[in-house]
């Protein structure tokens, strides 16, 4: 029997968006500059590698970030501990909604999202910069 998909990507994402911040990327190029505002990257690696970064992010995969945020999780990154602003971003701005979403319902605060992603952040002239994994060995 095929599934019934009763909440879709687009009804996910809507909900998303009415509840939590959403940042134009020109905003959130003015707001970066701010030593209080944590820019969360959570492209996978490889595109990142192909696409770019922005200077100071802090990468976390969107499939580690609830491992990453909770304080209890063996995997818990100490910076999702500080007091600061989270502003999430993904390639072009859906994952990053849902990201932030998830975020503010485990009781991280504040947080945003940039609408258009990385693409509108590099498209308003945000800095970019190449990023190359390390190297192993």
């Amino acid at each position: 029997m095929p599934q019934n998909i009763t909440r879709g990507i687009k009804a996910l994402i809507d909900e998303a968006n009415a509840e939590i911040e959403t940042l134009t990327a020109k905003d959130a190029i003015e707001i970066s500059k701010n030593g209080d505002v944590v820019i969360v990257d959570i492209r996978d690696p490889r595109e990142i590698e192909r696409d770019g970064r922005i200077p100071g992010a802090f990468a976390c995969t969107r499939g580690m970030l609830e491992f990453w945020i909770d304080p209890q999780s063996p995997y818990a990154k100490p910076i999702f501990q500080e007091d600061k602003k989270f502003v999430f971003h993904c390639a072009g701005g859906l994952r990053s909604a849902l990201a932030a979403k998830t975020a503010q319902d485990m009781g991280l605060k504040p947080v945003a999202h940039i609408a258009g992603g990385y693409a509108a952040w590099r498209d308003a002239g945000g800095p970019v910069e190449k990023w190359e994994p390390k190297k192993k060995g």
